[in-house]
C-alpha cells in the first residue's frame, strides 16, 4: 500500500528543517519539543473524548508531525532515521504478537497482557524491579493506576455505580482539598513515592 500524502508530509518536514528552510524549525531540539509533544498529546486525548472526526484527524496529524520532527532531528545528526524508528517498531510489534505472527496462543485480552509481561521480562533482562520503565512524569492518576497494577494493595471497600459517579466523587475530593488549602496533585504524588519505596523494599 502506497502512502503518497505521508511521503509529502515527510518531505515537508525535511524542507522546513533544511538550510534555507524555517529558522524556528532548525533551532528546535528533542528537548525543546517536549512541551509541544505533551500539548499535542493532550489535545489528541480531547479529540478522542469528543468523538469529532475532523478534530481527531487534525490532532493525530499534530502528533504524527512531532514524530517526524524528532526523527528528522536525529537523522540530521547522523544518529538514526525515520526508517530505523519504523523498523524497530515493526519488529517489536511482531515480536509482541506471537499469537498472530507465531505459534503462541492467546484467546482473550487478559491472555495477551500476561504474554506481553512475559515477553517484556525476556526483552529487558536488565530490569530488576517491576517499577523499572514506569515513566514518573505520567499524570498522577494514570501513574497511580499503573503502579497499583504492578503490586497487590488491599483496595478499600468503595463502590460506584458508574464512572460518572466516580468522577463526581473525585471532583468533590479535589474541591474539598482546595477549600482546605491542600494540593491534591502533590499529595497523590507523595503517596505514590511512598508506594514505590514500599514496592522496592519488598523486592529487596
Amino acid at each position: 500500500m502506497e502512502h503518497p500524502k505521508l511521503e509529502q508530509l515527510i518531505a515537508t518536514v525535511e524542507t522546513l528543517r533544511a538550510p534555507g528552510g524555517c529558522a524556528w524549525d532548525r533551532d528546535q531540539t528533542h528537548e525543546s519539543l517536549v512541551r509541544y509533544l505533551l500539548e499535542e498529546t493532550y489535545e489528541l486525548v480531547d479529540a478522542i473524548e469528543t468523538g469529532d472526526d475532523a478534530e481527531l484527524i487534525e490532532e493525530l496529524g499534530d502528533v504524527l508531525y512531532q514524530v517526524l520532527f524528532h526523527a528528522d532531528i536525529a537523522a540530521e545528526a547522523g544518529r538514526f532515521t525515520l526508517e530505523d524508528v519504523a523498523a524497530h517498531m515493526n519488529a517489536k510489534m511482531i515480536g509482541r504478537h506471537p499469537h498472530v505472527f507465531g505459534d503462541r496462543e492467546a484467546e482473550t485480552a487478559d491472555d495477551v497482557v500476561a504474554m506481553w509481561d512475559d515477553l517484556k521480562r525476556v526483552e529487558k533482562p536488565s530490569r530488576t524491579s517491576v517499577l523499572d520503565g514506569v515513566p514518573q512524569a505520567m499524570p498522577s492518576l494514570l501513574l497511580a493506576d499503573k503502579l497499583l497494577g504492578k503490586t497487590s494493595v488491599d483496595a478499600p471497600a468503595l463502590t460506584w455505580a458508574s464512572e460518572e459517579a466516580l468522577g463526581a466523587d473525585l471532583l468533590g475530593i479535589v474541591a474539598a482539598a482546595r477549600a482546605q488549602g491542600l494540593d491534591t496533585e502533590r499529595a497523590l504524588r507523595s503517596a505514590l513515592r511512598g508506594l514505590q519505596d514500599d514496592i522496592r523494599a519488598s523486592e529487596s
